[in-house]
């Protein structure tokens, strides 16, 4: 089973592409309001009978329902509002993310934990923290969306399908994220010999900016690439798939790094994280990588001791 803490618009939109990808047969969620998960569960087994699909969902408001999952999606939190940073929300969504990961690892104590909240990477390191899990299996969702919109703006530019961009992005997930162009690649060839310096800077510009873009144009965050991005790696993770992706775990000395959630290239399998992949960097792209690192460090420092643990 699969349960998703949170039953806001990233959660309900992963619901609904796990299933329709039919990732698994029985998805819960859980969200503190009362009835908004039931109610949502409800209207989604009725799209599954509709569709004829065999996936069944649940609502609750209980922690102690996600006993069994063998991965738990949290996308519980505040959401950015118009001309919101991801850090402003940092103290509050401790305060949220130090909860529930205390009664996951309570309830399903043996599960993966695949986490939205922002600011991202802060907040992986205070799951991390109140999970005591390995960090295999504490992993933040940023960079299957941040690698996406990269490939999809860089796509229109030399106009062919964004499946055919290979996308790296690292860093931080924020405005401090770090899209590497050179290391994003076309078939072998990488985007910096196929843009001008002008094409690359816009794209870079707009994958930083995608997630601002999307909360100013309709008055909240986006959804959709995040529910398809959290589908995505549930599906891996189910398959057992092995599949290379990006995301934020703690590093462990990789790029240098030590005890940091970073976005980087990973393995994804049924354990969680089985392998991570340094990418070669140039003198000048390894300090762009560490002032990225560097933002995430000062996040991690201002949260209150009391939620790190």
């Amino acid at each position: 089973m699969i349960t998703i803490i949170g039953s806001g618009r990233v959660g309900t939109a992963a619901a609904v592409i796990m299933g329709l990808m039919k990732v698994d047969t029985k998805i819960m969620l859980i969200d503190i309001v009362k009835g908004l998960p039931q109610g949502e569960a409800l209207d989604m087994n009725h799209m599954s009978s509709i569709l004829g699909l065999d996936v069944e969902y649940f609502g609750s408001n209980d922690y102690k329902d996600m006993a069994g999952s063998d991965l738990v999606v949290v996308t519980a939190g505040l959401p950015r509002k118009p001309g919101m940073t991801r850090e402003q929300l940092l103290e509050a969504n401790a305060k949220i993310v130090n909860e529930i990961g205390k009664e996951i690892k309570r309830y399903a104590p043996n599960s993966i934990v695949i986490l939205t909240t922002n600011p991202l990477d802060a907040m992986t390191y205070v799951m991390w923290k109140s999970t005591g899990f390995p960090r295999e299996r504490v992993i933040g969702f940023s960079g299957v969306l941040d690698a996406g919109r990269l490939a999809y703006y860089a796509a229109k530019k030399l106009g062919v399908s964004p499946a055919s961009i290979l996308p790296i992005v690292l860093g931080q997930h924020g405005e401090s994220m770090f899209p590497v162009p050179t290391k994003s690649f076309l078939h072998g060839v990488p985007l910096s010999k196929l843009l001008t310096e002008e094409q690359l800077k816009e794209v870079v510009e707009e994958t930083v900016k995608a997630g601002a873009r999307i909360t100013e144009l309709r008055g909240f965050s986006s959804n959709w690439g995040p529910g398809a991005g959290l589908a995505l790696m549930a599906d891996v993770i189910k398959r057992d798939a092995k599949r290379s992706l990006i995301a934020s775990v703690v590093l462990r000395g990789e790029y240098g790094v030590s005890d940091v959630p970073v976005e980087v290239p990973i393995v994804l399998g049924r354990g969680g994280v089985s392998r991570i992949l340094e990418v070669e960097l140039t003198a000048e792209e390894k300090q762009k990588f560490l002032q990225s690192v560097e933002a995430i460090k000062k996040l991690i420092a201002s949260i209150p001791p009391a939620y790190l643990q």
